[in-house]
């Protein structure tokens, strides 16, 4: 608690725009939000000395040795500010009774018309054309693109924001395969989808588009093997998690043909890279460094969900539900980590 009376969180890894919306979230409440540019981790956790919670993104190191120092600050809860919460350590917020809550959905619409932006982006070389034009070059040469009228885009995972990503593409006049080990055969049924297993929807799509989370199933669920099995010169988005693609394995399928384009707003190392400005230092990661080269490769810094909407209910949402939390009052179970 601060001095005050009121609820004291500590914020890390904390950029203007979420002073911003949290900044609004909490107008009128008796909460207090120490801010920190740093990401939390063991080393600095004595910064949440005096807090009952601390709010945390995607790269906080939430291990079992944060979790202890927390635990040691006298903090019951980590409030995540993000739906995924592959960084923290579930069994040791347990045995120490710190409850983990997170952000099920904030926006999916969000995420999804980034999805197609990246794709439209790079199939037109949008990227490459609004550069080439800038410098008073107005060829066309090296910007041919396809229609996507009639072509076949795959979505594995049809959780909020697969379904948001299906009728967009849907629109464009795609025939959309999907695969999700739990199909939601009614709304497929209602929006000209079709579930097929993951083989035959690699063999067959033009675009994959990936949203699935995180677990040990869907670990590089596109490696070296899968990618294979993918139609020659199908393109590739991922704005969901990193680590569901081999990038080794895609750099390998690029260099050969195998994949004819790839559009990522994550990346399975993204920790300590993205979200931080480095244009003064040269990139330490050899892999990222290597994808950036190419030319059919458009990388975005894992900023799907930076939208005001998005921002607006990722503010609202923690606050409400670290508010519940000091007040002992029900909570939304799809927060609910542990």
């Amino acid at each position: 608690m601060s001095e005050g009376g009121g609820t004291k969180v500590a914020f890390y890894d904390s950029k203007p725009y979420d002073r911003k919306f949290f900044g609004a979230a909490v107008e009128g409440l008796d909460m207090e939000i120490e801010y920190h540019d740093f990401r939390l981790e063991a080393a600095n956790s004595t910064s949440a000395e005096g807090c009952a919670a601390v709010c945390v993104f995607v790269n906080d190191k939430v291990d079992r040795a944060c979790m202890e120092a927390l635990s040691g600050k006298g903090v019951k809860l980590v409030a995540l500010r993000c739906a995924g919460f592959n960084n923290v350590d579930l069994d040791a917020a347990k045995e120490l009774e710190i409850t983990v809550l997170r952000v099920p959905a904030y926006s999916p619409h969000a995420v999804a018309e980034h999805a197609v932006a990246l794709l439209l982006t790079l199939n037109r070389k949008i990227h490459r054309a609004y550069n080439r034009v800038r410098e008073l070059n107005f060829s066309l040469g090296g910007l041919v693109g396809f229609d996507l009228y009639g072509k076949t885009v795959g979505i594995m995972g049809t959780g909020k924001i697969g379904r948001c990503a299906a009728p967009i593409f849907r629109g464009f006049g795609c025939e959309v395969l999907a695969y999700d080990p739990f199909p939601q055969e009614e709304w497929a049924r209602k929006n000209g989808v079709v579930y097929t297993g993951v083989h035959k929807l690699l063999a067959t799509s033009d675009v994959v588009s990936l949203h699935m989370p995180l677990t040990e199933e869907t670990f590089h669920v596109l490696n070296k093997e899968s990618i294979s099995k993918m139609k020659h010169g199908a393109y590739l988005l991922n704005t969901s998690r990193g680590k569901l693609v081999e990038s080794k394995a895609v750099i390998a399928a690029l260099k050969s043909g195998q994949l004819g384009g790839v559009a990522l707003d994550v990346y399975e190392e993204e920790e300590g890279v993205f979200f931080e400005d480095h244009s003064d230092t040269a990139l330490q990661d050899d892999v990222l460094s290597r994808l950036l080269t190419f030319p059919n490769v458009l990388v975005t810094s894992h900023q799907a969900f930076l939208t005001q909407e998005a921002l607006g209910a990722i503010a609202e949402t923690t606050v409400d539900s670290i508010t519940r939390f000091v007040k002992g009052e029900g909570i939304d179970e799809a927060r609910i980590v542990v």
